[in-house]
């Protein structure tokens, strides 16, 4: 059985069309890039796995059930938005994930919390870029779940603070857990990804593992004249 399985998925807002029609099946134990140019879907696409959004038609499975419960305890989201309260400091953050999920583990937090040298009493109105986007990761990745979903998590972000960023999704998921990514950023991304999934004019034009690609992930994109103004 398949850990996401995407049926005829189409996504109107009037007589707009963002998602047109989308099939795609999704196993576990991958880190899979979903790629293309702004307003291609990628977004949409994630807050209608996420439950977020209902679709204009189509379904979407998660372990074979429909989006529910389970599939919210189950699934992780990270989205590129800032979400966090303002006035409160890391801890209290954690504190708040702690209580809010089931699937949280409060201590993985607290280890990651020093590991990642984020000052457990400061403010999140204090916090540089790259320390935020440390501590949204870290709340994401201390949940115990099946399918993790990360929108563009090296945005605005300096180099060095990308490659630590990079190191935890490398190292810290579990490796029987499916990781879906968006990025523009393909020099520092494309390392890590077993599969490209590549959205033009919501539809998917490309799913592929990396492994089965002649030739680099940017190359691959060129191929598709809407994909190449984002590289």
């Amino acid at each position: 059985m398949d850990l996401l399985e995407i049926n005829h998925l189409t996504k109107k807002y009037g007589s707009f069309v963002v998602l047109d029609d989308i099939n795609l099946k999704i196993t576990k134990g991958k880190i899979i890039g979903l790629l293309g140019m702004n307003g291609a879907g990628k977004t949409t696409l994630l807050k209608l796995i996420n439950d977020l959004l209902t679709p204009t038609s189509g379904e979407i499975l998660f372990k074979g059930k429909k989006l529910g419960i389970e599939s919210k305890n189950d699934i992780a989201y990270l989205p590129d938005k800032e979400y966090l309260d303002e006035n409160m400091n890391a801890l209290q953050i954690i504190e708040f994930y702690n209580d809010f999920y089931k699937n949280f583990n409060y201590k993985r937090a607290i280890k990651y919390l020093d590991e990642f040298d984020i000052d457990r009493n400061l403010k999140i109105y204090k916090m540089s870029k790259g320390m935020k986007e440390k501590l949204k990761l870290l709340l994401v990745i201390s949940r115990n779940a099946s399918l993790y979903i990360i929108d563009e998590p090296l945005t605005g972000v300096d180099p060095i603070t990308r490659e630590y960023i990079l190191d935890i999704i490398i190292n810290k998921i579990d490796k029987n857990s499916t990781l879906i990514v968006t990025t523009h950023l393909l020099n520092e991304m494309e390392k890590v990804f077993n599969e490209i999934i590549v959205l033009d004019k919501g539809k998917v034009v490309l799913q592929k593992e990396v492994k089965n690609l002649n030739t680099s992930i940017k190359s691959v994109l060129r191929r598709y004249s809407n994909v190449k103004k984002t590289i």
